[in-house]
């Protein structure tokens, strides 16, 4: 693979590399398409740390212990694009990207090759990247005309991506033959039938239809083991199936993430206090006293005008020293022990502000207590990602593809603030409920062991959240839709967190949901949805969700579907349960609307 272009090509947010756009997906620009390269290419000096000590020590259990920080993506500097040039290698700071795939198509004279033929040249115009571009030089049907990205890719599920084999394909096999292909379609369609590749030397060639499906195995070569995101390609054999991939589809990439909710450590004196409250955006970075004096000439220590720097610095040592210390079971509980009140009222901070309200009294039989999260910090950090099909949880599943070439020292990450929503259930109600779901919960259990054994993951029962994380999973679903419509917020703006667990020996026992805005800029900051929290208008919008989860425009299709291998919910579909998938913890599986009301196939939901 050529070297990474040195010129800025395109924008995307930071949330964007996170769940869209992260290390290892192919990105299509204005003119042309490349993929995010991984961790080894990017410029390490110019990034951003974000602190989350919980959120660090959840990463290093899943990529190992020489991760020493989370960070944002490289900002780019605040000059206009066409000084870019004149102003060096600051100005051109990005997350780098690669020309992928590699074979372009001429749309003139129909000519399909790779860059490293020599038939296309990358044309760039100073001051606009968005014009940057490959073009056909010799094409004897046109002048010097814009080219495109073959349509297909060839993927495995371990993460594997490559060109699609267009000669290996076009010959039937392996062949000496060195003519030039080309790419024809025959209809109008754009459909896999009505496209043709041939040599144009040996007039060999075959229709596109034959490259998909179960017999696609006849013509296409083994998996490659090529990570073009690290100029490589993996050792050791692929077993896996290869699968041919349409350019833009959405399961050439999944991404694999974790996120923690900043919970502030409990401060016993105002200094304390002042530290925790400007511990992320001021003082973590801090290496040694020094460091303060210039703080404070600079105006960032404002709020400790009568604390000297050294009485700080002890502070933020004595901070430091108690993270490093502190012990991480999971990345829940400290959630879960905020959100409930059970550490008592903490002192609000920047990031962190929560205020008991009365819970709906139609529905007190079931939710205990209903917090308003004024102030909320989510981070959310990238450790993986996958192809083919979505793998949401972790436990027991094939090694997943690296960011990096070695152990990565980073991960990138991005930061959220808003605002959110807790409802706590009744745990004796839940656990009476789930006392009567023997049968729904063992078809479940079945269908998530033939999920993962039809998929190579071992051992087929890990990872199994249970039928009271469906119960609440859902609700949050429910939930989740009427708030998009009362609130006006965008559906993929209200995300969801799930507190499920049944065993005390694993932490406290969970049942309780948080929905909250994670959006990073002004939308979810104005309080619209911690309005929607007081005991009023929340009865109205879960009386409102559930009667809308009773019927479906698909039923009774819809609400007589039982899990299977393929599909890990039952009675939801798009048209009722369905959410964005930015804001589903488990990729829209473990979802069932029986669990909450009557539908016309049950009539034993929790909410009834």
């Amino acid at each position: 693979m050529s070297t990474v272009l040195e010129a800025k090509l395109g924008e995307i947010r930071p949330t964007q590399l996170i769940y869209s756009y992260g290390i290892g997906q192919v990105v299509d620009l204005p003119q042309l398409s490349g993929i995010i390269m991984g961790l080894d290419d990017w410029p390490e000096g110019y990034t951003v740390p974000l602190e989350e000590e919980r959120l660090l020590a959840e990463v290093r259990r899943h990529l190992g212990a020489q991760v020493d920080k989370l960070v944002g993506p490289p900002p780019q500097a605040n000059e206009p694009a066409a000084h870019a040039f004149a102003k060096g290698a600051a100005a051109l700071v990005g997350v780098p990207i690669a020309p992928f795939p590699r074979y372009l198509r001429c749309s003139f004279c129909r000519v399909l090759a790779p860059i490293s033929s020599g038939l296309f040249r990358l044309q760039t115009t100073p001051g606009r990247p968005d014009l940057a571009r490959y073009v056909h030089s010799n094409c004897n049907r046109a002048n010097q005309p814009r080219v495109l990205p073959a349509r297909f890719l060839f993927a495995c599920d371990s993460g594997h991506l490559d060109d699609f084999p267009w000669h290996y394909f076009a010959h039937g096999g392996a062949d000496s033959c060195d003519g030039m292909l080309q790419l024809d379609e025959r209809g109008h369609t754009g459909e896999a039938a009505d496209i043709h590749v041939r040599c144009r030397k040996c007039s060999k060639g075959r229709s596109m239809a034959l490259a998909f499906g179960d017999e696609s195995v006849k013509f296409l070569p083994r998996c490659t083991g090529r990570r073009p995101h690290l100029r490589d390609y993996e050792e050791g054999a692929c077993l896996r199936p290869t699968k041919t991939i349409a350019l833009g589809a959405s399961n050439l990439w999944f991404a694999s993430t974790k996120t923690a909710l900043h919970v502030p450590a409990s401060a016993k004196t105002q200094l304390n206090r002042l530290v925790e409250a400007n511990w992320a955006t001021v003082l973590a970075p801090v290496k040694n006293a020094a460091v303060l004096t210039y703080l404070r000439d600079q105006g960032k220590l404002g709020d400790f005008g009568t604390y000297t720097d050294e009485q700080i610095w002890t502070a933020i040592e004595s901070r430091r020293q108690s993270a490093e210390t502190a012990e991480h079971p999971d990345l829940k509980t400290p959630e879960w022990l905020a959100l409930t009140m059970h550490e008592g009222a903490r002192e609000p901070t920047i990031d962190f502000e929560l205020k008991q309200t009365a819970e709906p009294t139609q529905y007190r039989r079931q939710i205990r207590r209903v917090v308003l999260a004024k102030r909320l910090r989510a981070v959310t950090a990238l450790i993986g990602f996958s192809r083919i099909s979505e793998q949401p949880d972790l436990t027991g599943e094939r090694s997943r593809p690296s960011l990096s070439r070695q152990p990565p020292r980073f991960v990138p990450a991005s930061e959220v603030r808003g605002e959110g929503i807790f409802l706590e259930f009744q745990e004796a109600e839940v656990e009476r409920w789930v006392d009567k779901q023997k049968d729904k919960d063992a078809r479940l259990l079945e269908a998530h062991k033939a999920y993962r054994r039809a998929r190579g993951i071992e051992p087929d029962g890990a990872g199994y959240p249970g039928i009271k994380f469906v119960l609440l999973h859902t609700f949050a679903h429910a939930l989740m839709r009427q708030l998009a419509l009362e609130c006006g917020y965008a559906a993929a703006s209200v995300r969801e967190r799930i507190y499920a667990n049944d065993s005390p020996d694993i932490g406290p026992v969970m049942a309780g949901i948080l929905l909250y805005t994670a959006a990073p800029d002004s939308e979810g900051t104005l309080g619209g949805l911690v309005r929607m929290g007081e005991q009023t208008p929340l009865s109205r919008l879960i009386r409102k969700a559930l009667e809308e989860a009773r019927l479906c425009s698909a039923d009774p299709l819809c609400a007589e579907h039982q899990p299977d291998e393929r599909n890990l919910h039952g009675a939801v579909c798009h048209g009722c349960g369905f959410s964005p998938e930015t804001s589903c913890e488990a990729g829209n599986r473990y979802l069932d609307r029986t669990t909450l009301v009557s539908t016309v196939a049950t009539k034993d939901g929790f909410f009834e």
